[in-house]
C-alpha cells in the first residue's frame, strides 16, 4: 500500500496529497478534514491515518457520515484506513468507504451495532482487520465482521470482550485467514481448538495473554501445517515439552518466539536443539 497521510503533528503542505505524501496537523478538526477532502486529497490516495480527540477532552466529532461519503467519492482507490482515538459511535458502519481492503482501529469507541450492514455496503473488499484496545469490541462484533468479509488478517489486542464463544462462532468464517493475532483476549483451550480445526491456511499466529491455555489446547494447533511463524506466551500451564512437540509437528515453521516468562539456559538449549530448522527468540 502507498504512503499514508497522517493527521497528527506538524504543518500541512500546500500541495494535494496522493500516495507519496504525508500530511500532519497540530490540531485536527472536522473542518480541517473537510478542507483536506475537498481541496488536498488526490484520487490516487491509498492510505489515510487519522488521530482523533477522544482522550484530549475535546467534544467535537471528527468524523461524520457525510464526510466519509465525500472521502469515498474523492478517493476511490483508498484501500487502508487507520483510525486512532476516534469516537465512531455516531458513525454507521455503512458510512465507511467500501473501497477499503484494510481497516485499523486503535483506542476507538464503537457502537454495539457496528460491523453490520447490508451485504452491498458491508466493506465487501475488506481483507485485513486490526483492532487494538477498543474496549467495546465483543464476540458480537467479531461474528458480524467475519460473517460478511473474507479476512486474510485478523489482529485483536486488548479486546477483553472476545471470548472462547466468539472465536468458536467466528472460526468457520475464517478458513481463508493467513495471519491471526490474539493478544490479551479472554480465551483458552476451546478457542485454540477451533483455530486448529478451521484456520488451516494460517502462516502467522500469535497467542499471548491467554493464561488459561494449557498443553492440551496447544496440541490442537498441530493441524496448522502451513504455519511459518508462531509467537506464544510461555506460562506455568504450558510445558517446554509441549512447545517442542507442537513445533516438531509443523513442517514449515521457521520462526518461534516465546514470551511471558524467564527461561533457564537448560530450557533454551533444549528448545533450540530440538528445532534445528527453526529460529528461536524471546518475545518482548
Amino acid at each position: 500500500m502507498g504512503a499514508s497521510p497522517h493527521c497528527g503533528q506538524g504543518t500541512p503542505p500546500a500541495h494535494p496529497l496522493g500516495t507519496g505524501r504525508v500530511l500532519s496537523h497540530p490540531q485536527i478538526t472536522c473542518r480541517t478534514l473537510w478542507h483536506l477532502v475537498r481541496r488536498r486529497l488526490r484520487d490516487s490516495l491509498r492510505t489515510l491515518r487519522v488521530r482523533g480527540t477522544l482522550f484530549s477532552g475535546g467534544k467535537q466529532r471528527l468524523l461524520s457520515p457525510a464526510l466519509l461519503a465525500a472521502l469515498g467519492k474523492r478517493c476511490p482507490q483508498l484501500h487502508r484506513l487507520c483510525l486512532a482515538e476516534t469516537d465512531l459511535r455516531p458513525v454507521p458502519y455503512e458510512s465507511i468507504p467500501p473501497s477499503l481492503t484494510a481497516l485499523e482501529l486503535s483506542h476507538c469507541e464503537i457502537p454495539a451495532a457496528w460491523f453490520c450492514g447490508s451485504a452491498a455496503r458491508a466493506l465487501p473488499q475488506l481483507q485485513h482487520l486490526i483492532v487494538h484496545d477498543v474496549p467495546a469490541f465483543s464476540d458480537h462484533h467479531l461474528l458480524n465482521v467475519t460473517s460478511q468479509s473474507r479476512l486474510k488478517t485478523l489482529s485483536l489486542s486488548g479486546t477483553y470482550r472476545v471470548t472462547d464463544t466468539g472465536i468458536q462462532r467466528a472460526a468457520p468464517h475464517l478458513e481463508e485467514l493467513e495471519r491471526l493475532v490474539l493478544r490479551r483476549c479472554v480465551i483458552g483451550d476451546s478457542a485454540v481448538d477451533f483455530v486448529g480445526r478451521h484456520m488451516k491456511h494460517l502462516r502467522f499466529l500469535e497467542i499471548s495473554g491467554a493464561y488459561s491455555l494449557t498443553n492440551a489446547g496447544l496440541a490442537s494447533l498441530a493441524t496448522l501445517q502451513r504455519l511459518e511463524s508462531l509467537c506464544l506466551d510461555f506460562c506455568n500451564k504450558i510445558s517446554p515439552a509441549a512447545v517442542i512437540a507442537l513445533c516438531q509437528a509443523l513442517p514449515r515453521l521457521r520462526d518461534l518466539k516465546l514470551g511471558g516468562a524467564r527461561f533457564g539456559d537448560e530450557v533454551i538449549d533444549k528448545i533450540q536443539a530440538s528445532l534445528p530448522h527453526c529460529s528461536f527468540s524471546r518475545a518482548p
